[in-house]
């Protein structure tokens, strides 16, 4: 009896995986998407309220500076622990807002082979299978504080956009995301007065490239984060940080 069970439980197991396939649904990503953002949104406030507790301490440490003694020692150490808390749980919301924008999961293993291949080939690409996301590194992509892509990247973008036309990733749409560090835009204001706007123009760029080379625009949408999502913490002193400046091309279900 108890095998009857067993193999009952077993084939219809199998028949759920034959009737939806072995990615998720957009029902069911929708689910995980809005579970992710409300814990995204927890986060965010947690973040809010070590943020407002650093800036009580910091302001409590200048009336106390020039006094040295334990009650200032204490401070600068509740102090460096509640950056480093910040620090991390901006780093997570982070990773936790990109990982919404791929939606899916692992690309099929044949196009995930030609991305692979792709991005072996070129110096400015790195290609993530576990998310399926292409990242151009944009110092290579683009000059300081401009969305005019360089002639090698442009060729980089054509030889991606042979691939996104392909057979086997017809199926797929594309999201293009701009990113940059947190230093401020300085001699390009007049066409991108802050990073929010490169960052979106710097996406607009690469689509542009698509088109022109067949990628259907149905296909494609944009989205620029300025610097407000750090792949890594950017360096202090307005220094800001190489990986940050990125575009990040995502290939998702359709849909999502």
């Amino acid at each position: 009896m108890r095998s009857v069970k067993f193999w009952g439980f077993f084939i219809a197991c199998v028949c759920v995986v034959v009737i939806n396939g072995c990615s998720p649904s957009y029902e069911d990503l929708k689910i995980r998407n809005d579970a992710q953002r409300r814990r995204i949104a927890e986060l965010e406030s947690e973040a809010q309220a070590t943020k407002l507790q650093l800036e009580q301490l910091k302001r409590k440490l200048d009336t106390a500076e020039g006094r040295e003694g334990i009650e200032v020692g204490a401070l600068r150490q509740k102090i460096a622990a509640l950056e480093e808390d910040l620090g991390k749980k901006r780093a997570l919301i982070a990773s936790m807002q990109q990982q919404l924008l791929l939606g899916g999961g692992q690309l099929p293993i044949e196009l995930s082979t030609m991305l692979e291949e792709f991005a072996e080939k070129e110096e400015m690409v790195t290609y993530d299978a576990s998310r399926g996301v292409v990242k151009f590194k944009s110092d290579l992509l683009f000059k300081s504080g401009s969305d005019e892509v360089l002639a090698a990247a442009q060729k980089a973008v054509t030889s991606l956009c042979g691939i996104l036309n392909a057979a086997e990733a017809k199926a797929f749409d594309i999201i293009i995301a701009g990113h940059t560090d947190d230093q401020p835009i300085r001699h390009s204001r007049s066409k991108h007065p802050t990073n929010w706007h490169l960052s979106a123009h710097r996406a607009i760029a690469v689509l542009n490239i698509m088109t022109r080379n067949k990628t259907a625009s149905e296909r494609i949408s944009v989205r620029g984060f300025g610097e407000f999502r750090p792949a890594v913490p950017n360096e202090p002193n307005k220094k800001g940080h190489p990986q940050n400046r990125r575009v990040e091309i995502f290939i998702v279900a359709k849909g999502v």
